[in-house]
């Protein structure tokens, strides 16, 4: 389905925009366009890959007509531009509006107005039940995105849909490099709580589930990939045992805005989600303002489900953990520098 196509990827420079690139160079897709702000890591990006097909765009998502400019005769759009740190967007929590809201907004409008076939939002376990800033506006932007699968897809052939994720392993600025990088320099390892539970996914996988829901998305649908988790704790040990590092560890406490587990799906979502074997499919909800059918009318099921959760999915152990830490590239050149 790729052949001969254009595709767009906001935020095309950072961790998960950079694997999606690398995974549709592969195909046979015409052309990439990196969509970013910043510069000097497309002109990295440039130099590394030294590729023709890919094409790089200087604009920010807050501005609708560079992304209109940029979108012209592109096919697929993946919407990975966001402000992903919990920490800065709990300080500046308007900035998060502007850019996973506002943004991701602009983002839609544009691909509708450019007749893209298919624009794919990343969203986060964070969105499920939100006490941060950081998830608020992403669950934010998933109703946004629903809101104008409902409206505009009747009359569009652009087909908006999402998927949703829990923590991308070694992604940048996550736990993992922290990690790696105490180790190295003779440091505590410093846990927020050792008893909070975070789902794992490699990059790898979490590309899976953006090339699934391009094959099979429609109109509204936002696709959950199912994923094993760990503790915290357990997490630094298998750090520690991989790079045989006798560091200490230091427990901090909680951080602004974290919580003690995360949900990939609600259990209302649950009640209506396909189950799809490895993943989830959540279907939109297509009521309208009858307001009998919110009222009125419940689903015993939702009385005898509980959330998809980090606390209840499969629990990794610490040897468990450290099998999946070796496969990634970057345990891998760490461990060889």
């Amino acid at each position: 389905m790729f052949a001969g196509k254009i595709l767009l990827i906001t935020g095309g420079t950072g961790s998960f925009g950079n694997a999606v690139l690398r995974r549709f160079l592969d195909t046979e897709v015409k052309e990439i366009r990196v969509f970013s702000r910043d510069e000097k890591k497309q002109e990295d990006m440039r130099i590394e890959l030294n590729n023709p097909k890919v094409k790089f765009y200087i604009g920010d998502v807050r501005d609708y007509n560079s992304l209109n400019f940029a979108m012209s005769g592109v096919d697929y759009i993946f919407h990975a531009a966001a402000l992903k740190q919990v920490p800065s967007c709990e300080f500046y929590p308007m900035e998060a509006v502007r850019t996973n809201i506002l943004g991701a907004e602009n983002v839609l409008n544009a691909g509708l107005a450019n007749n893209v076939q298919r624009v794919i939002v990343l969203s986060t376990d964070k969105a499920v039940y939100p006490i941060n800033a950081m998830g608020m506006s992403k669950a934010l932007m998933e109703k946004l995105m629903v809101a104008k699968a409902r409206t505009e897809g009747k009359r569009s052939r652009t087909v908006l849909c999402g998927t949703r994720y829990g923590n991308v392993m070694a992604s940048r600025g996550s736990i993992i490099p922290l990690f790696v990088k105490q180790i190295k320099e003779g440091k505590p390892l410093t846990v927020t709580d050792p008893h909070m539970t975070r789902f794992l996914m490699s990059l790898d996988d979490a590309v899976d589930l953006v090339v699934y829901a391009y094959k099979h998305g429609e109109q509204g649908d936002i696709f959950v990939q199912k994923a094993s988790a760990c503790t915290i704790g357990d997490l630094a040990a298998a750090v520690k045992k991989i790079f045989k590092g006798k560091n200490e560890i230091k427990v901090i406490g909680t951080r602004h805005g974290e919580k003690l587990y995360e949900t990939l799906l609600t259990r209302e979502e649950l009640a209506k989600a396909k189950d799809l074997g490895g993943y989830y499919r959540i279907v939109p909800d297509d009521r309208d303002l009858n307001y009998n059918k919110y009222f009125t009318e419940g689903a015993q099921q939702l009385s005898s489900l509980e959330d998809y959760n980090s606390h209840n999915t499969e629990r990794l152990t610490v040897d468990e953990i450290v099998t999946r830490l070796l496969k990634l590239n970057y345990i891998k050149e760490e461990l060889a520098s």
